[in-house]
């Protein structure tokens, strides 16, 4: 009977609703804009760490340090998904370089 209840349990919890399924947060994507080149990150070198200013959305004017994979400069828009994370800095001899 308790494998039962057990099945019956995990079949509850993963039929949640499907608009919130994957998801963060529940606000809706937001744009930033990039300010300012930190450095080269990741095992390669192959992420960008960025400072950001979020332009719209709950934290509206504020500026944080995001991860970005991919080619980016200064002035390039970035999407979002949430803006509660920021990124760790980055430690060693690699701040301070120009990119």
């Amino acid at each position: 009977m308790a494998k039962q209840e057990r099945i019956k349990d995990k079949t509850t919890a993963s039929s949640g609703g499907s608009a919130t399924m994957g998801r963060l947060s529940t606000e809706e994507p937001v744009n930033a804009l990039v300010e300012e080149l930190i450095g080269r990150t990741g095992a390669r070198g192959e992420v960008t760490q960025v400072r950001v200013k979020i332009l719209s959305g709950r934290n509206e004017g504020r500026t944080m340090r995001r991860n970005v994979k991919g080619s980016v400069r200064i002035g390039d828009l970035l999407t979002l998904r949430e803006t509660e994370i920021e990124a760790r800095k980055i430690t060693g001899s690699q701040t301070g370089r120009t990119i």
